[in-house]
């Protein structure tokens, strides 16, 4: 033996070596009386460990003030639970630590390194980081490479993530730099980053810096590197490590109980004992009942148990339904349904369901009608064919009944008759009548219920012979003899408690101390003190009552135990048990308690008593243990632990196999071969005493039952069945048993094995255990990406600090990565009392997994490791070298490919009646109606009643705008070719204004006017545009000039530098002398300000040449003409809008009925109101306008039916965006508007963008689809593989499969736009069906930016950019956006094959994270999906950290639960690990006026700290 080895330490067992039994010294002379635990020596090392490899910080998660306040005193109760309600705590006394613990000094935990600078963390927040993480080694550089920091590999792509201030975003316009805050709707977030890239101000980018330091470190297991195709994600495949430990023994034996020596005097079954003793000794006691003080309640003797037996057995057979038609018969199941503290009603029942030859089944009393895991009981009982419950009156009382008083049908339960077994309530058999008691025989004779891992319940049937053969069987292990005195404090209704309490007590007359749950819940020490007062020999408990004992026995003066010969420990076989045995052994020596009396035993519901520790006479004996190599132990392998002295699992052995049984140890999955001598698996037994069938389930129960373990050679070892025990252990030297865990708690993690118990006593094992309760910790697995995952959930303390829990659960991280070294993907804490119970206060723990994966566990703090856990992502993508010139030449394009270009009809061909093209200018086309078609309205404005507000005619319009060029001229002194704002609400106003402006030869910009309720944000916006815009005047109606003025637009802006202010609604009453005439159509006709989802501010020039174009181009797309009517409900600042609004109506002469999107607030019906009762055709939209009535129409449209709402008129209804189809959208309106007889096709979406304002609009006619008879789905949706759009692929698939994505057609393409698909790096073509950026050349392309700095390069590269190869001559605009060209199978009207463009997303919002593309929009779809509260998401990086903002819709308690839903559904569906989830508030998304989210402000908000968000979580 090493002699460098302090003799305390247990040396470890291997198998086949006594010569390493180490004799253990009784100590209980030490003064640390409570020293035992072996585990905490162990965590304490691995976490002092963990501090030397250098501090590590995680980021303490933030909450919201009203969260955390929620588990105060006042409303704690004591939790009703197997915690112990007393002060169970540390095993440490009353919380003075010892030496040991206090060495570990906190400050060493609280590690304050961000940047290792103390500045800087004074700055963010020093108060809440806090506590190191498990994982410190092993915390991956964030997913496998996301480039942080240098990462050797290759180079980091930029990060397109973070912008400074002064940098231009990925090539795209950025207007001016104040413009990239447009819409600051959280006020300034201009700090973000300093020149190196370290973030100030604001805790939350300190927390972020320091989140990234910790995600840097190299992770533990090194990724093998393999070339996986670029487009193929495979996801890693655990590879079997090479070192890792074999088995080397030799095979081993199957192990022989002692003969089971039958005593001549056995009964021959258990009645027949029963009537024995009942009729020679009816005075014996048999069984003492005890109330909650502890006082004797009743006493029931062998006579009164025979006697009212056979009345229940009477009552059972001829009592319950007729004569002729009794209701059981022989070998019916009957349920038994008592209370944990009526042991004595229990024990007359199921002797006198014995006697009538009826099968028990003991269940637990259902409290509620939806108590955890009582519906599983239901399905059991309906399963077993049970009609009748025997119950006490006192539990038949207290089911919760209807108000015709009968007891309601539980959930899943079948029907029952209750029958009250009290002899009150029972007729008296007939002097002559006598049970029939035969000899033990094959029927069964009780059925005990089984839970298994996921939640569903099982019954094991035991045969009468099996009965009495276990009984037999623990007589001899246990020298059982008459008239013992026996305390059992372990549940009497199954397992060991029955098998010792309700059965061998009666073969063996011996008198049962019965002590009820409810009462060592009052006073932990009543089962000490009763063995004291009856001089008890044996005694029944579990380790957790003997821990209650440590904690409570202080205050006991005249404790005696030396009557005890037996403590049969029921759970001994649990990795927790031996720091019990241990402590309890340590304290209680001293008051009488020999050491071989502690008989730890392994049971399992299938095989009954496995194994037991005889209770030995000889002291010199000591018990064996096994200080076993947890690694080791994860492959499998039983290695003593040598090296490592931190991750061991001591074992104690739990005796010998039972007599007359046969035990082998067998691979736990596969054929049954044996395993090897130094090979863990589960244990078989072959003996007559276990269970034969899972009730019902045949294919179940040849699995388990019926199994026949072969040796190496594959030949039979016996020809008897053996069983599964569900038990994984193994046979030491001296034919020891030992468990190291359980086959329902095992979770292969990464190709290794752990089990659940063992994680539970590390984390019981970190002190200080003042945070959480012992005994009320959960650990289970969940599958997420293609792995096992550890989750475990603990109960907290209502009076811990969060940062006390922090600490806690950083440290129970910590612990369990350096001893069992495998991560914990989420630790929750969850308020005291909240996990599903068991009856008798354990966790259900199928159940706690349960609610957490459908995200009702409710916890108080959550910490989720997945950058630790996760390794089995996909490789980071490395980009491949596209097709160049020299390919296309080789003819690499020509394999079946074309290159992908499509184009709108031609504008110089079409033949067409347009009187409206003989003019360059619009302002002449204007001029041109008012003379020839004066009193034709133009317009129509909707106020909110859908009653017309006010029109106006050509000639009112062209009226109006002289006298507003005349206003110009003289009051604003305006020059040909200046600038002017036009800040008004959407209406007639700004028509007029805006061709005022072109009479006098000023360059308009609309704006949208600010909020009145929100000026602070809206205001700064409007001046920025009114700045950046270079207007000269802004021109208003009266209410906007005074709202300029107010105190509260002082307060947001600076007002004496606003331009001159014209209020047009005081116009001068004569004409302008003269209307100006623009001499070349090249100049400038307006700018158009739009702001993007990125929140960049982009202006650009359209020259009176593109805006004839464009309106000449939608009047043939849309065939308008004057007599016509469409209904526009669209914003009039930007884009397609604008000129849908303002321009097209002037050109075509069609009315326009104009409904602002604001009165829909008011009036969600308004706009289809408006388009049926003026039986509109065409109308446009927006996806924000189409949002409101889903959202605020979906439960009226009967209503709105019976108004006559018809919509069967239109024939398209176009949704004008910037951004991909929102096809769920666009789908639930039309099915919603279905029944009001809107087609289900005339829904359509259009696509425009900064360069060019709108490309496609229009589908194809609904006519003419339906004359081709298509069939299937709306022929413009495709599905396409998301993993494939990653990588910058399109591949299509059919609807349904996984990871599948629809995407909907953007419209048909305009005349005159010709439009190719290029890759944005080269700038090369790219073939049909490739994604790659969309390129557009067309007539009412915009002519360039109008920005505050010349930046040509911007310019030039955006607007005339031309093809590296192929067609290198034309100018292309380039637009942005990511999209295909696909050819379908439709023809349009001139034959040709209909080419549709999908559109998949902008470049500048794609997320560059792993060396793939990711879309926001698709991982927020995932997101939303998730849970049913989460009604928003947005998703943006931040230093290659995603960030997932959700807002939750409910209370703020179910914040916490959406943390790991989040992460989950990220990690499966986009194999990406979340960084950081924030959960806010409804409406805290900013969203701008087309209904996009605004992720980039919505990311300067969270870094500045100004969302007020209810819980933000950093995943580690």
């Amino acid at each position: 033996m090493d002699p460098s080895v302090p003799h305390e330490r247990r040396t470890p067992v291997t198998p086949g070596s006594s010569s390493r039994y180490h004799r253990r010294r009784s100590s209980g002379s030490r003064d640390e009386r409570y020293r035992s635990d072996v585990h905490t020596e162990a965590v304490q090392a691995a976490l002092a460990k963990q501090k030397e490899r250098g501090k590590m910080a995680v980021p303490m998660p933030s909450k919201r003030r009203s969260l955390v306040v929620q588990s105060s005193m006042d409303a704690y109760t004591p939790p009703d639970t197997s915690s112990g309600s007393e002060g169970e705590g540390s095993m440490q006394g009353e919380g003075t630590p010892t030496s040991s613990q206090s060495s570990i000094n906190m400050e060493n935990w609280i590690s304050r390194a961000i940047h290792g600078s103390t500045t800087s963390s004074t700055t963010s927040s020093s108060s809440t980081q806090s506590g190191g993480s498990g994982a410190a080694s092993r915390l991956a550089d964030v997913m496998g490479q996301t480039h942080l920091g240098k990462s050797e590999n290759h180079s980091a792509p930029p990060d397109v993530t973070s912008y400074t201030t002064d940098s231009i975003q990925v090539e795209r316009p950025q207007g001016s730099t104040t413009a990239s805050r447009s819409t600051p709707k959280y006020g300034n977030a201009e700090l973000m980053e300093t020149g190196d890239g370290v973030p100030v101000g604001g805790r939350v980018s300190a927390k972020i810096q320091q989140l990234v330091n910790t995600l840097k470190r190299p992770k533990r297991p090194p990724l093998r590197e393999f070339f996986v195709d670029d487009f193929e994600e495979l996801l890693e495949v655990q590879q079997p490590d090479p070192n890792q430990p074999k088995a080397e023994g030799a095979q081993m034996l199957a192990m022989r109980g002692e003969q089971l020596g039958v005593v001549t005097n056995w009964p021959l079954s258990l009645e027949a004992a029963l009537q024995r003793w009942g009729t020679i000794s009816p005075k014996a006691p048999c069984l003492t009942t005890m109330d909650t003080n502890g006082k004797p309640l009743y006493i029931l003797t062998y006579g009164k148990l025979w006697t009212r037996s056979i009345k229940v057995a009477y009552n059972i057979l001829h009592k319950l339904g007729s004569k002729q038609e009794p209701m059981l018969r022989p070998g019916d199941r009957v349920a038994l349904v008592f209370p944990n503290n009526d042991p004595a009603a229990f024990m007359v029942a199921f002797y006198g369901c014995l006697l009538a030859e009826v099968v028990p089944v003991p269940i637990e009393v259902p409290l509620t009608r939806k108590d955890a895991g009582s519906q599983q009981i239901g399905f059991l009982l309906g399963s077993c064919g049970v009609t009748v419950a025997l119950t006490s009156d006192a539990c038949h009382k207290g089911l919760p009944k209807s108000p015709t008083g009968e007891i309601p049908q539980f959930k899943g339960w079948p029907k029952l008759l209750w029958i009250v077994t009290e002899s009150k309530h029972l007729s008296k058999p007939p002097r002559d009548w006598f049970p029939h008691i035969k000899d033990a025989n094959n029927e069964t004779a009780y059925i005990e219920y089984k839970t298994c891992k996921d939640g569903s319940v099982l019954g094991v049937t035991v045969m009468r012979m099996a009965l009495l053969t276990h009984c037999q069987a623990l007589t001899q292990s246990c020298g059982y003899t008459e008239a013992e005195t026996i305390v059992n404090v372990l549940d009497f209704k199954k397992d060991v408690g029955l098998w010792h309490g309700i059965l061998t007590s009666v073969m063996n007359m011996m008198h049962v101390i019965s002590i009820p749950y409810s009462l060592m819940k009052v006073n932990p020490l009543s089962w000490i003190q009763k063995v004291c007062q009856y001089k008890a020999k044996v005694a029944c408990v579990k380790s957790r009552d003997m821990h209650w004992a440590l904690v409570a026995h202080r205050d006991q003066r005249d404790i005696n135990l030396s009557s005890l010969r037996m403590l049969v420990v029921a759970d001994g076989a649990n990795p927790w048990s031996i720091s019990s045995c241990d402590a309890f052994l340590n304290v209680f020596q001293s008051k009488g308690l020999k050491p071989e009396v502690i008989c730890p035993c392994a049971s399992s519901p299938e095989a009954l008593t496995v194994a037991i520790r005889r209770p030995t006479d000889d002291s010199n004996q000591p018990p064996g243990r096994g200080v076993l190599s947890m690694q080791g132990l994860s492959h499998g392998v039983i290695r003593v632990d040598s090296e490592e002295k931190l991750s061991v699992l001591t074992l104690q052995d739990v005796g010998t196999v039972m007599p007359g049984a046969l035990m082998c140890v067998v691979k736990p999955d596969g054929v049954p071969q044996l395993c090897k001598t130094d090979e863990i698996g589960e244990l078989c037994v072959g003996s007559i005493a276990t269970g034969t069938s899972y009730y019902g389930l045949s294919g179940m129960t040849k699995n388990t039952f019926e199994v026949f373990p072969m040796n190496s050679v594959g030949a039979l070892i016996s020809e008897y069945p053996f069983t599964r025990t569900g038990l994984l252990g193994f046979v030491g030297p001296g034919g020891l048993c030992f468990i190291a865990g359980k086959m329902d708690g095992l979770m292969v993690v990464g190709g290794r094995r752990h089990n659940a118990d063992d994680i539970v006593a590390t984390a019981l094992a970190v002190e200080p255990m003042k945070f959480v309760y012992r005994g009320r910790i959960a650990v289970f697995s969940i599958s997420v990406l293609h792995d096992e995952r550890i989750v475990v959930v603990a109960e907290q303390r209502p009076d811990s600090t969060e940062e006390d829990s922090f600490q806690w659960m950083s440290r129970v991280l910590q612990a369990i990565d350096g001893i069992h070294q495998v991560g914990v993907y989420c630790l929750a804490l969850v308020p005291s009392n909240t996990l599903p119970k068991t009856p008798l206060g354990g966790i259900h723990l199928s159940e706690s997994k349960q609610l957490f994966l459908e995200g009702s566990l409710h916890p108080c703090n959550v910490l989720m490791c997945p950058h630790t856990c996760v390794t089995n992502l996909p490789k980071p993508r490395q980009k491949q070298p596209e097709i160049g010139p020299a390919s296309v030449m080789v003819g690499n394009l020509v394999s079946g490919k074309r290159i992908a270009q499509a184009s709108g009809r031609d504008l110089g061909q079409m033949e067409d009646n347009d009187q409206a093209r003989k003019f360059l200018f619009l302002s002449e086309v204007l001029q041109w109606r008012a003379q020839t078609t004066p009193d034709h309205v133009l317009y129509t404005l909707l106020n909110c009643r859908g009653t017309i507000a006010s029109s106006l005619t050509c000639v009112q319009l062209h009226k109006r705008a002289e006298k507003i060029a005349t206003m110009l001229a003289e009051r604003g002194h305006l020059q040909d070719g200046d600038h002017v704002a036009l800040v008004y609400p959407p209406g007639i106003d700004l028509i007029a204004a805006f061709y005022g402006c072109l009479y006098a030869g000023c360059v308009p910009i609309t704006v949208r006017p600010p909020h009145p309720q929100n000026i602070a944000t809206t205001l700064p916006t409007v001046k920025m545009i009114v700045e950046v815009s270079r207007s000269a005047c802004m021109m208003t109606t009266a209410v906007i000039c005074k709202l300029l003025r107010s105190k509260e637009a002082s307060a947001a802006v600076d007002v004496r530098s606003w331009p001159p202010v014209l209020d047009t609604d005081d116009l001068p009453k004569k004409k302008p002398p003269l209307l100006y005439k623009p001499s070349n159509p090249d100049t400038l006709a307006y700018l158009d300000f739009s702001v993007s989802t990125t929140g960049m501010l982009a202006g650009v020039k359209m020259s009176h040449t593109a805006t004839s174009a464009f309106c000449r181009s939608i009047k043939l797309q849309c065939e308008l003409y004057p007599s016509r009517e469409v209904a526009i409900c669209l914003d009039p600042y930007c884009g397609l809008g604008f000129v849908l609004w303002c321009l097209c109506s002037v050109y075509s002469g069609h009315q326009s009925i104009l409904i602002p999107p604001s009165e829909l607030e008011v009036n969600p019906a308004l706009w289809l109101l408006g388009v049926s009762q003026y039986k509109v055709r065409d109308t446009f939209c927006s996806y924000s306008v189409m949002e409101l009535c889903t959202k605020g129409l979906g439960l009226q449209t009967e209503s709105i039916k019976s108004r006559g709402l018809d919509l069967s008129r239109v024939r398209t209804c176009v949704v004008v965006a910037e951004e991909r189809p929102r096809i769920a959208l666009t789908q639930s309106f039309s099915k919603l508007f279905k029944d009001l007889g809107l087609h289900p096709r005339a829904v359509s979406t259009s696509f425009g963008c900064r360069v060019n304002l709108a490309i496609c609009l229009q589908p194809h006619r609904l006519g003419k689809l339906a004359d081709q008879g298509t069939s299937g789905p709306d022929p413009t949706t495709v599905y396409v593989d998301m993993r494939a759009l990653r990588h910058d692929r399109v591949r299509l698939v059919e609807r349904g499969s996984p990871h599948s994505l629809p995407l909907m057609e953007s419209g048909k393409i305009l005349p005159g736009v010709r439009i190719i698909i290029a890759n944005p790096e080269t700038k090369g073509p790219l073939g049909d069906s490739h994604l790659g950026e969309i390129w557009v050349c067309s007539g009412h392309n915009a002519s360039g930016y109008f920005t505050v700095y010349g930046d040509e390069a911007l310019q030039s590269d955006h607007f005339t950019s031309r093809l590296s190869f192929g067609d290198t001559q034309t100018n292309w605009a380039r637009t942005g956006y990511l999209g295909f060209l696909r050819r379908t199978e439709l023809t349009d009207a001139s034959g040709e094959r209909h080419d549709a463009l999908y559109v998949v997303g902008a470049l500048d919002e794609a997320m560059e994270l792993r060396g793939m593309r990711y879309h926001p929009i698709d991982i927020e779809t995932s997101v939303i999906r998730t849970h049913k509260s989460i009604t928003e998401c947005a998703v943006f990086t931040w230093t290659n950290l995603l960030v997932v903002v959700v807002e939750l819709d409910g209370s703020e308690q179910e914040a916490l639960d959406l943390v790991p839903l989040v992460t989950n559904v990220v990690l499966e569906e986009h194999y990406l690990i979340v960084g950081v989830v924030v959960v806010v508030d409804i409406g805290v998304i900013p969203i701008n006026s087309r209904g996009e989210k605004q992720r980039m402000h919505l990311r300067d908000g969270f870094l500045a700290d100004q969302l007020d968000p209810i819980y933000v979580a950093y995943n580690m």
